[in-house]
């Protein structure tokens, strides 16, 4: 199960409304070993597509040495699907290399923001997606 704070879910939301039509990507770090997603990092998506993503390489350096030096780990790594259901697709799959992380994917498919969206969790490892269930709490 995923457990993160109403806040971080609104931020995660936001990012992913903010970046339509264009795919949003990003993490949540959190201290290395505990599971609890804290520090919300927005990432650029630098394919710039409303069908894929991409994490620049350079950021990408970069952000996972600020992960070493704060002693913390990606607990989620998110992205937006412009047009289709929050579900993972074959190059999610291919691109899932954190076996610890959440996998969490928001559909900005209805693009007014009045309607229903999507927000869904899946551990991704060896290829095999298993969704969990998200519990949205006020603190930790």
């Amino acid at each position: 199960m995923l457990t993160l704070t109403q806040a971080l879910y609104d931020r995660i939301v936001e990012h992913a409304r903010k970046d339509h039509p264009d795919e949003a990507c990003g993490i949540v770090a959190g201290p290395a070993g505990t599971d609890r997603p804290e520090r919300f990092v927005p990432m650029l998506n630098a394919a710039r597509s409303p069908t894929f993503y991409e994490f620049d390489s350079k950021d990408l350096l970069k952000l996972y040495r600020e992960l070493d030096d704060r002693d913390e780990e990606p607990v989620i790594v998110y992205h937006s699907h412009t047009a289709t259901e929050a579900y993972p697709s074959r190059t999610d799959v291919t691109y899932a290399n954190e076996p610890g992380a959440h996998y969490v994917l928001v559909s900005t498919a209805d693009t007014d923001g009045l309607g229903e969206f999507q927000f869904r969790s899946y551990r991704i490892v060896e290829g095999v997606i298993t969704e969990e269930e998200v519990q949205v709490v006020e603190g930790y």
